[in-house]
């Protein structure tokens, strides 16, 4: 009776357990977030002389969040350790220009683009890279890498033996690694606007950044002399656009921001916000 009565128990002890662990997970509501964001990437992000956050991923992730009906907060963090800082639970999710892209989604997951640039290079006005063929044509390493190869190896030449700017750990440092290696020398940068500064002292030859933030970086006063040259390139490790970064656990705040980007795509939110902070269109296809 005793061993009877013990297993019983016992049974009784795993049931409530196992229902007050689903009743947990059941009863988890996303009603905040914090969104880590690196504040120095304008458009996308940038962080005003009071220490506030702006720009596009700003705006358009409060149309998000309203949308998802969930109370957010935006935070700065250094791009580079942004990926381990989702992970440790220090916020929960990110919007930093950053692209989907099959690297990154070994380690976290990615909501649908709200937007998509494509990388670009920049030089300066007396530079003989201004005479870099297909400016701003557009190739796509996942659709027809084969073209992308062909317009790569077409600038290779005028490219050899000049000095890129790079951001730590973005997209474009990986590019110039995977296609430009033995043809450029790379130096990488924490933040866009120091390679930026190095370009129009002429310490670097070119960058490479996202043509959304090269569009508008162009027009400072401080970088009166940069311009777009040559092609851009998007797809492949480039990713699909930028998208929101979110740990592989979250999958119903995933499903809160595809909804969410699938309604900005649909009203022309995209459309009209993206049109404000980089001057066209960036909406998804």
């Amino acid at each position: 009776m005793l061993k009877a009565s013990m297993a019983v128990l016992t049974t009784l002890s795993a049931v409530v357990l196992f229902s007050a662990g689903n009743l947990q997970a059941e009863e988890k509501k996303w009603e905040k977030i914090v969104i880590a964001t690196e504040g120095a990437f304008p458009p996308y992000n940038l962080t005003r002389p009071d220490g506030t956050l702006d720009g596009y991923e700003i705006e358009i992730g409060n149309y998000l969040c309203a949308e998802m009906k969930i109370e957010c907060e935006f935070v700065a963090q250094n791009f580079e350790g942004i990926i381990p800082a989702l992970n440790a639970g220090k916020f929960d999710a990110i919007m930093a220009g950053m692209s989907a892209t099959d690297k990154r989604k070994e380690v976290i997951n990615f909501s649908s683009s709200y937007g998509s640039t494509g990388q670009a290079f920049a030089s300066y006005k007396n530079s003989d890279l201004v005479n870099l063929p297909m400016k701003s044509q557009l190739f796509s390493l996942g659709f027809n890498e084969q073209a992308a190869l062909e317009a790569l190896n077409n600038i290779k030449p005028q490219l050899q033996g000049k000095t890129v700017g790079v951001q730590t750990a973005s997209m474009a440092a990986r590019f110039v690694k995977e296609y430009l290696d033995g043809v450029v020398t790379v130096r990488e940068y924490k933040t866009t606007e120091q390679h930026d500064l190095d370009l129009m002292s002429e310490r670097v030859d070119f960058v490479m950044a996202s043509m959304g933030y090269l569009t508008i970086a162009k027009d400072k006063p401080s970088n009166s002399e940069m311009v777009i040259v040559g092609p851009r390139f998007q797809g492949g490790f480039l990713g699909a656009g930028s998208s929101v970064g979110l740990r592989k656990t979250d999958t119903e705040l995933k499903a809160k921001f595809d909804a969410a980007i699938l309604k900005a795509k649909e009203t022309g939110k995209i459309k009209e916000l993206s049109e404000k902070w980089f001057g066209y269109d960036l909406t998804p296809h």
